[in-house]
């Protein structure tokens, strides 16, 4: 992904002089998995640049010409910009209704300061333009999305087109027997940052506590508040690396603003490098170090009484300290995954327009089906919850029952399968949400009658049911399996299956085939970036009970697996489920499939068309090259460019050996078929398919398996 970062017009993206916004974009894209693809854009005289991904933007001013314009209009004209697959503003919304002008593709707007001060998003106007001319707005603190989406009516429907991300700092190995008795203040010397009221507190403390001293970081040249002591010492502004690196020693850090701070990076360094932090509650401060003091009372007798508390009571100010070190988690790379996943899930579904953001609509949704809950996170990554996922990314208002969970917990002498509660749960949630949509994957339990008072209830509700369970007239649970689908057909209105429909022995209307979604937050690897110990993955759960292999049970997989292994003696086999090993579940699972180079897709039963269990999005998903038998069709979506499809036990050997061998071809393959599983199988366009044929919309989403 190519991406274009622009600063503000004059940011100083330097050593010496960077500010909030420069430091953060620094950091992060030091950090990012797309560092080597991002280029930096801003304007300074300045020559100490932080990083030789900065591009520094000149232009020849022109009389009655707005500087910012032409700055702007410099950068649509630089060829990075222009091969960007996305462009990121910073503290600049004046910059968007210009750049949208010229710029298609995707664009980012980050907020450091305060919107309501800024222009270009001081009206509600303004603000109403910004949502819908960028694809998302990243706010640095909660405080500071609240104060855009005043004054703006049916907010609730863009806030997905929003996020929080705080800023970051490093986090350092901190010796707190090294802490010396030092209180620093750093910031602009002026009356927002309260450094009057901290310059009469700290003389106080310092007269009255003479082993005791203050470090002060900044300047004002427009104001002078001047104070003398010789324990204290006044710096000027300073390299951010120096400041972290005396923060180490410092014990207590203040920041007693005035103004509403959109967020405070001081505070949050100061944390990281465990200091007693004291803050004013304004803002975004607060949100900045949890186990901070909060002033109650702004004026410099409040901080005095503070800083002395901590200088009398080493206990409590040993406590602020360790808490504030331990609890810090904002680390450039932690913060630097959350934007990269945010460009990612963007990215890979830069193609949605939702239908409810464009008509003002969220959806209320009911979904139930089996979470798993009682699992404990075992059972975490199926497809329950990467269609939940889904849904919430399309902005809809998504309430999750867990059938079998409440079925489960609810089993007693009167209701030996805890189905009674089960409907009355439903019936009570579906009147107090009025849900607009029912979606029920998998739900046996929940009886038609109790459909059937659910739709009289609410007239308007849409009822659908997605199964993931193969259909194959050779495979198991054929018989079942249609049962559990056609018997609740009378009460829907549609139906979703991960097999074609006309696997079923009966054809019932509104019936079309779902893909199994993939999700960017659990198909997180790409194994063909790794040399990995082994060649073939394999795994499979059928049979097993309570995680464990069931004895007695038999899967017909295992005769065709044991069968390729003894052809393959060359090939190192990784297997799950069978030969008495075990099956992996949740991050186990994750690790034992970062392991290979390939996988193989077989399902239980025998090939039927379109017929994979979510095994495919697992494999494909993590860049395993893989493998899956012709008969299932699946080259109606994918192409030998990115899977590998095989006609026989033969012919599948034959391409293992192949694939081992030729390494840059398999590993071209793999990250083929994970891109375009992504992209065109993701979970939010699957969701987007499910409401778009059960409330008959048409979506802008490119469905390539729609017309099959």
């Amino acid at each position: 992904m190519n991406i274009s970062i622009l600063l503000p017009y004059k940011e100083n993206f330097v050593s010496n002089k960077a500010g909030a916004v420069s430091l953060f974009v620094n950091d992060i894209t030091k950090n990012s998995i797309y560092q080597k693809t991002t280029k930096i854009f801003g304007n300074t005289i300045y020559k100490k640049i932080l990083s030789n991904n900065y591009i520094n933007l000149t232009f020849e001013k022109k009389i009655f010409f707005s500087s910012n314009n032409q700055y702007v209009k410099s950068f649509l004209k630089h060829k990075e910009t222009l091969n960007s697959d996305l462009i990121e503003v910073h503290n600049r919304p004046n910059y968007i209704k210009n750049i949208k002008t010229k710029y298609k593709n995707r664009l980012f707007l980050y907020f450091h300061n305060d919107p309501l001060q800024m222009n270009g998003s001081k009206t509600s106007k303004e603000r109403m333009s910004l949502l819908n001319n960028v694809d998302k707005i990243i706010f640095n603190s909660e405080w500071t999305r609240s104060r855009f989406f005043i004054n703006l009516d049916n907010y609730q429907h863009y806030i997905k087109k929003t996020s929080v991300c705080f800023q970051s700092s490093s986090k350092v190995k901190i010796n707190f027997k090294k802490k010396k008795n030092i209180i620093t203040f750093i910031g602009k010397l002026n009356r927002a940052k309260g450094y009057d009221l901290f310059g009469k507190a700290i003389i106080k403390i310092l007269d009255k506590y003479p082993n005791w001293k203050s470090m002060v970081y900044g300047d004002e040249p427009r104001e002078k508040h001047i104070f003398n002591h010789k324990n204290l010492k006044i710096s000027g502004f300073k390299d951010n690396n120096i400041i972290l690196n005396n923060l180490k020693k410092a014990s207590i850090s203040v920041i007693c603003s005035r103004w509403e701070e959109p967020f405070g990076r001081t505070s949050l360094e100061a944390a990281s490098r465990g200091s007693a932090v004291i803050i004013s509650n304004r803002g975004g401060l607060p949100e900045t170090a949890p186990d901070s003091i909060k002033l109650k009372t702004l004026n410099s007798e409040c901080i005095f009484k503070e800083i002395e508390t901590l200088i009398l009571n080493k206990k409590r100010l040993l406590s602020l300290q360790t808490k504030n070190y331990k609890n810090f988690r904002f680390t450039h790379s932690y913060v630097a995954k959350i934007i990269d996943d945010l460009r990612k899930i963007d990215y890979y579904d830069k193609s949605i327009k939702l239908f409810n953001i464009k008509k003002k609509i969220v959806l209320k949704i009911i979904h139930a089906t089996n979470f798993n809950r009682r699992f404990n996170g075992r059972l975490h990554y199926n497809t329950s919850r990467r269609l939940n996922n889904g849904f919430v990314r399309l902005g809809h208002n998504v309430l999750t029952i867990s059938d079998r969970d409440l079925t489960h917990d609810n089993k007693n002498i009167f209701d030996i399968k805890g189905k009674k509660k089960l409907q009355k749960d439903l019936i009570e949630n579906s009147i107090n949400f009025k849900a607009d949509c029912l979606v029920l994957g998998h739900a046996d339990s929940i009886t038609n009658e109790t459909l059937d008072v659910i739709r009289n209830k609410n007239k308007n509700l849409k009822i659908c049911q997605w199964f993931l369970d193969p259909i194959s007239k050779k495979g198991p649970d054929y018989i079942k399996n249609n049962k559990r689908i056609l018997d609740k057909v009378n009460f829907i209105d549609s139906t979703f299956l991960t097999s074609s429909p006309s696997a079923l022995n009966k054809e019932i209307k509104n019936s079309y085939f779902m893909p199994n979604p993939s999700d960017v937050s659990f198909e997180i690897l790409k194994n063909y970036e790794h040399k990995c110990e082994n060649d073939v993955f394999f795994a499979m759960s059928h049979g097993v009970h309570r995680g464990e292999l069931k004895k007695g049970k038999f899967d017909p997989r295992e005769l065709f697996i044991n069968k390729l292994k003894n052809l393959n003696k060359e090939i190192n086999f990784d297997i799950y489920g069978m030969n008495n090993i075990q099956p992996v579940w949740g991050d186990n699972f994750i690790k034992a499939i970062s392991k290979s180079n390939m996988g193989i897709n077989l399902s239980r039963g025998e090939p039927v068309k379109y017929y994979s269990s979510d095994r495919i999005a697992q494999l494909l998903g993590n860049g395993l090259l893989t493998f899956i038998d012709k008969k299932t069709c699946f080259n109606d979506f994918l192409s030998n460019k990115e899977i590998i499809f095989y006609n026989d036990i033969n012919d599948l050997s034959y391409k293992i050996n192949k694939y081992k061998k030729d390494k840059k071809e398999a590993k071209i393959i793999a990250k083929n078929g994970r891109d375009t599983y992504l992209k065109n199988f993701n979970s939010t366009i699957v969701a987007d398919f499910i409401l778009s044929k059960t409330f008959d919309y048409k979506s802008k989403n490119k469905f390539i398996w729609e017309n099959i």
